[in-house]
């Protein structure tokens, strides 16, 4: 995707807590749907935010992580689809055309994307993506908008105070 020049914030999160914590305050930003790609190292959190990210839209059933199934459909309080996808056992993307994964293009749906570069040139492109990494015993998050909706997400967690 090109650069469209679009900022990028940096933050330190201390703990599990601060990890699931962003995760909801991204639910309670949304706007609309919301593509994602979650980019870390194995252990770092990419599951755990995005459980809390469900969680906070409203999914009321338990929120199994993807990791053997690929894709777990969800849907939210207000009714729009969201997605959860773990890509990492994944060895090429033409292995992805069995998972119909056109649902996915839907605007309104929020989709979450682990791995996301082993699904490359079969997934919708990134509204933003969440680097997560690790710093001591902590970890560190790099959120990068990708799209003018993910550069608005980014402005909406700024405007709205909360401890991560």
């Amino acid at each position: 995707m090109i650069d469209l020049g679009m900022t990028e914030e940096h933050w330190e999160l201390p703990d599990e807590d601060a990890t699931r914590t962003l995760g909801a305050r991204f639910a309670g930003t949304l706007e609309s749907g919301l593509v994602i790609y979650l980019r870390g190292e194995l252990g770092v959190g990419k599951t755990s935010f995005a459980r809390a990210l469900l969680t906070a839209l409203g999914v009321g059933e338990r929120i199994k992580s993807p990791t053997y199934s690929l894709v777990e459909g969800y849907q939210a309080r207000d009714g729009r689809p969201a997605w959860h996808l773990d890509l990492y056992r994944i060895a090429d993307p033409g292995e992805l055309e069995w998972l119909g994964l056109d649902a996915l293009s839907d605007p309104a749906a929020v989709v979450l994307v682990e791995w996301p570069e082993r699904g490359q040139g079969a997934l919708p492109p990134a509204d933003m993506e969440v680097h997560l990494s690790y710093r001591g015993a902590g970890r560190h998050v790099r959120l990068q908008p990708k799209t003018a909706r993910g550069e608005r997400l980014l402005a909406l967690l700024d405007s709205h105070p909360g401890q991560v």
